[in-house]
């Protein structure tokens, strides 16, 4: 009901609330129920005064980007992204120069040294393992660690109308010959024990920002295979997609094919749903 209620906040239509509720799962019966009790809400003043304080950049409930003008480019923090492809379901952009590559190439630079082998959420402690799914090395920056960080997470803040402490620290990653990260959700599934002590930093993930610091000689391609969609990594782009629940049926399912020539690089931010401790 909370969901709801804040989605009808921010503007989204009861039919639309029906669809969604029934992709995720719920009967008929039980959707109408629930949304003939939110007819009968009268609204809460603790979520309007939090609405009227945030302003703008915080009246929606999940990142994502404005593309309500329909125009091909748009301009966050002075800096002038493309629109290459929309997608629906998942929620789904590709963007065109996210990143310049004078940035580019100081983020590897600047991580290289700190590379060791890519670790997962391992699900029965909520702590982190070696996965055989995922070889590639990587690292993360703590949120604001350098003038460079500090500046593209405020543009990535301003691009995806969310606020930059509700994101986890910038991760770079390198995959080499052979090196991928097989398909996967980044969400935390709530049916896992070791989900709670995940949660309590900062919530649920909504969202994921895949920029690409490198053109791949041959492979890496980002895969969404619940879908049929490839994006070809290229320097400066960058793949956003949202899930609005943890269930296969947000068909987020993504991953990182192998890497056939050359050397992959990445730099990824999660989103939360609060601030990110």
């Amino acid at each position: 009901m909370r969901w709801m209620r804040e989605q009808s906040v921010a503007g989204v239509s009861k039919d639309s609330l029906r669809v969604a509720m029934m992709d995720a799962g719920w009967q008929a019966s039980a959707a109408q129920q629930a949304l003939t009790a939110l007819s009968g809400y009268s609204g809460s003043n603790e979520l309007s005064a939090s609405h009227t304080r945030a302003g703008p950049a915080l009246q929606r409930y999940r990142p994502a980007p404005d593309l309500s003008t329909g125009l091909p480019r748009l301009v966050a923090n002075g800096q002038t992204i493309g629109v290459l492809i929309q997608v629906a379901m998942p929620p789904l952009v590709v963007f065109s120069e996210l990143l310049t590559a004078a940035e580019c190439t100081e983020l590897i630079a600047a991580a290289r040294p700190r590379l060791a082998r890519s670790l997962t959420v391992e699900a029965q402690t909520g702590g982190e393992e070696v996965n055989a799914d995922r070889t590639s090395e990587g690292m993360f920056f703590s949120r604001g660690e350098s003038a460079l960080i500090a500046r593209i997470e405020d543009r990535i803040g301003t691009l995806l109308n969310w606020p930059v402490e509700r994101g986890e620290g910038l991760q770079v990653l390198r995959y080499g010959p052979g090196a991928e990260y097989k398909p996967h959700y980044d969400y935390f599934d709530p049916a896992e024990p070791g989900t709670p002590a995940v949660l309590r930093r900062g919530g649920q993930r909504l969202a994921t920002l895949i920029m690409y610091l490198n053109t791949p000689e041959a492979g890496g391609t980002t895969v969404f295979p619940q879908i049929g969609l490839d994006v070809v990594p290229q320097q400066g782009n960058a793949v956003f997609f949202g899930y609005a629940q943890p269930n296969p049926q947000s068909h987020s399912l993504h991953g990182g094919a192998p890497v056939t020539c050359g050397e992959k690089w990445i730099a990824t931010k999660w989103l939360r749903e609060r601030k990110f401790e």
